[in-house]
């Protein structure tokens, strides 16, 4: 199955309507923020929560005669439960895990964001995960070299998210501190904080961040200039605590520095927007059993276009509405396994490769709208119908001096399943088994890399979805993801490495491309304790059918996997 006609013909049509391992480190970050928009969407404009709806009141805005202090906050509480899923066992350790070990699972997070606002002057902004993580349930095993591996439990981790000072101009808008970076659709930069239709969004990307974004056509024009400037707290490919896997080079932490420009035209029906960043990564590595050390180094510069357009449909009562990213990232790094074992001594560097990996994704949707008032929330969308189709390069040969993979970032979610469960846990072993028992005494480049996080990789997809609702408050949903590998689909660790050839994380075919197929279905209620606390309820299931790219050495299929969540939320 090919997909590459259904996503240049979906990308193309959006663009006209808007008139825009072997790997790359997954999720480079390099979004800009811009400007909030001014009013909210005046009656019958089309308004992003017809489509979404979580039961999020809009921020309040800061009052222009004296300080004023707001508080939001939620807390989210799921239980998961899924089938055993199979991975490839640790040769030396525990031959016999065969699977990941986990059945199910209860988890939870609490996020409060206090906003200071000093008049219309100057605002303070803060966000705080008091406590996260896993509260009960089964743990898993041989994947500990990913952030978030679930290993052990452990519900009070505290993640600190946003400190910063805001200072709207009469020119801009100027912000210092702790912040989210987000563009476009998220693929590359996304700061975690946006509800996708299946699955929670990660932690999201993280900045030290000096930024002014311009507005040289007066406050409220069209246009939007973003420049930047950042040292990397956290995202998908950096960590500067060093805290994002355990127990790897004791500590140490990676050095990230980012330089943004962006440009953005907004008008009333839909923006389009540009933005390149150049990116420096620095990690010092050092082995556990030796004296071996290096250096990890990348150097990258990323170009991303984004649009997005809405449309009212003729006769009332709808609307279109579409979104594009597409990002190209070109530059070199030595994070990727690329020959013979590197040099070692303090400030040793093997020698880079090149990074050439490209990614995209379009969405096209419609909306019909119930209820009718002089306010936005007095109407909501009844039906929903979208449809999303992406690509991801991908990376076949790890030791050919080009880097080509292409990851999403892994708060994009697409789906239940393929993605966010089974590439993501097999990666991960891939790593683990990597780290702790083939290279030991000497590290290998791109370990860390390895893991997708659950982010889109080297793969294109097809993703409709569907949300009916009987009323405000109640989301009947549903949805499909048909991927294929864009590459064949290569463990760059696996036991095939070895004697010269290359295999699957299975251990099978690198050539079968057939990703296999994904069902999703949901339910998702909002019921409103008055104007203060909003209680969220739901459930999502999955089925996912493999297709041919899991079959191990044998031929032997990946069996069916099966995934359920139950929901509970509090919104304040």
């Amino acid at each position: 199955m090919r997909f590459a006609f259904a996503f240049s013909a979906t990308l193309a049509f959006a663009v006209g309507l808007v008139s825009p391992a072997a790997a790359q480190p997954a999720g480079i970050a390099t979004a800009t923020a811009t400007a909030d928009r001014g009013a909210p969407p005046a009656a019958g404009d089309f308004d992003e929560r017809l489509v979404l709806d979580t039961g999020r009141a809009p921020l309040p805005p800061p009052d222009p005669d004296r300080t004023t202090l707001s508080l939001q906050g939620e807390y989210q509480l799921r239980y998961r439960a899924m089938t055993d899923l199979r991975l490839r066992a640790p040769p030396l350790s525990d031959p016999g895990a065969t699977t990941l070990g986990q059945h199910q699972y209860i988890a939870h997070w609490l996020r409060l964001s206090p906003r200071l606002h000093f008049a219309a002057k100057a605002s303070i902004v803060a966000q705080i995960d008091v406590v996260r993580g896993l509260i009960a349930g089964d743990t898993t095993r041989h994947v500990e070299q990913v952030r978030d591996a679930r290993a052990e439990l452990s519900w009070y981790e505290v993640h600190p998210r946003y400190l910063y000072l805001e200072v709207p101009t009469s020119a801009g808008v100027f912000r210092v501190g702790q912040q989210g970076a987000h563009w476009g659709m998220g693929l590359l930069a996304n700061d975690g904080e946006r509800a996708t239709l299946f699955g929670d969004p990660e932690r999201g990307s993280l900045m030290e961040r000096v930024l002014f974004a311009a507005t040289p056509m007066g406050r409220t024009g069209p246009l939007v200039v973003t420049v930047a400037a950042d040292l990397v707290f956290e995202d998908s490919a950096a960590d500067l605590l060093g805290n994002d896997v355990d127990g790897q080079d004791e500590g140490e932490g990676d050095r990230a520095l980012q330089a943004v420009v962006s440009a953005l035209w907004r008008a009333r029906r839909g923006e389009i927007g540009v933005h390149g960043a150049l990116r420096r990564q620095t990690r010092e590595r050092r082995a556990k059993t030796s004296l071996a050390q290096f250096t990890e180094m990348l150097a990258a510069m990323v170009l991303d276009v984004t649009g997005k357009f809405d449309a009212p449909v003729p006769g009332g009562g709808a609307h279109v509405y579409g979104e594009l990213e597409a990002a190209a990232i070109f530059g070199a790094t030595s994070f990727v396994p690329s020959g013979p074992t590197p040099p070692s001594g303090p400030g040793a560097q093997r020698a880079p490769v090149a990074v050439r990996s490209i990614g995209g994704a379009a969405m096209l949707g419609a909306v019909h709208v119930a209820g009718r008032g002089p306010r936005p929330a007095d109407r909501f969308g009844r039906l929903v119908t979208e449809i999303e189709a992406g690509y991801a390069s991908g990376d076949d040969d790890p030791r050919d001096g080009v880097a080509r993979r292409f990851t999403f970032d892994p708060s994009h979610n697409v789906g239940l399943i393929l993605f966010d469960h089974v590439l993501a846990w097999k990666t991960a072993r891939a790593a683990t088994i990597a780290e702790r028992e083939l290279f030991a005494a000497s590290p290998e480049p791109g370990i860390r890399w390895l893991p997708s996080k659950g982010g889109v990789f080297g793969a294109a997809y097809v993703n409709p979805r569907m949300i009916v609702r009987p009323a405000r408050w109640l989301d009947l949903k549903a949805g499909a993801v048909i991927a294929e590998t864009t590459a064949d689909l290569v463990d760059p660790y696996g036991p095939a490495r070895a004697g010269g050839g290359l295999s699957s994380y299975d251990g099978g075919d690198r050539r079968r491309h057939d990703l296999g197929v994904e069902l999703d279905i949901g339910v998702d209620a909002r019921i409103a304790m008055g104007r203060l606390v909003t209680i969220q309820l739901g459930t999502e299931a999955g089925a996912f059918f493999p297709g041919g790219a899991f079959d191990d050495a044998a031929g032997a299929e990946l069996p069916d996997q099966y995934l359920l969540t139950l929901k509970l939320g509090v919104i304040h």
